[in-house]
């Protein structure tokens, strides 16, 4: 289901990290920049506006590359609500549907699971919903449609031990349900590399 090899992998090679922590990442492999001159380039020290971009960056395609448009609008409203904006922002992220299916390891990666809620195979408190972005509130109930929970995908992910599930969701592997219980903190949210969402905060707000 997930055929963007390359093109998720660029991120990786592009931030010189691991980002999703996945064992066929070519930066395992490869840890230097991508191009022509990537193992020998030579790497000046990098101003604050770049490593606020790169923060940026580094969040935005964990979360399945999510477009421009999309994260500045996240963005936006983290800063509306009330608190610190930086743990505002990763909790409006982690309460985007495609988000939950992939840390319920319904699938194994966020690339599929957004494929996955787009053809269908989701549903939030027993009804379908098709919009990977769409904001799931604590108590919601996740399961797998019935007719999908055959699905090589799913029962491959689920029986992985790539990942760990975070605290904040409730999983019934064998119904195939998970329910998101409450909104993590920063610090709960299983990163396999270190993020900077105060850094995002920055980019934005200069």
């Amino acid at each position: 289901m997930s055929k963007r090899q390359s093109t998720k992998y660029k991120i990786d090679r592009r931030m010189g990290e691991n980002i999703w922590g996945r064992p066929k990442s070519p930066v395992n492999k490869r840890a230097y920049a991508p191009g022509q001159h990537g193992a020998n380039a030579r790497r000046g020290k990098m101003s604050d506006f770049g490593t606020q971009l790169r923060a940026k960056q580094k969040l935005k395609g964990y979360y399945g590359n999510i477009t421009e448009k999309q994260f500045r609008r996240t963005y936006d409203e983290a800063t509306r609500q009330r608190g610190d904006a930086s743990e505002n922002l990763i909790g409006l992220l982690e309460r985007r549907l495609d988000t939950l299916v992939y840390r319920s390891k319904f699938v194994p990666t966020v690339f599929a699971a957004r494929q996955f809620v787009n053809h269908g195979h989701v549903l939030v408190n027993g009804k379908k919903v098709n919009i990977p972005s769409y904001r799931c509130r604590e108590g919601d109930v996740i399961e797998v449609r019935e007719k999908s929970r055959t699905m090589a995908l799913v029962l491959e992910a689920l029986e992985s031990a790539e990942r760990d599930l975070p605290d904040y969701i409730s999983v019934d592997p064998k119904g195939m349900k998970s329910t998101f219980t409450r909104i993590p903190s920063f610090d709960e949210v299983p990163y396999p590399v270190v993020m900077e969402p105060n850094l995002v905060v920055e980019f934005y707000s200069r």
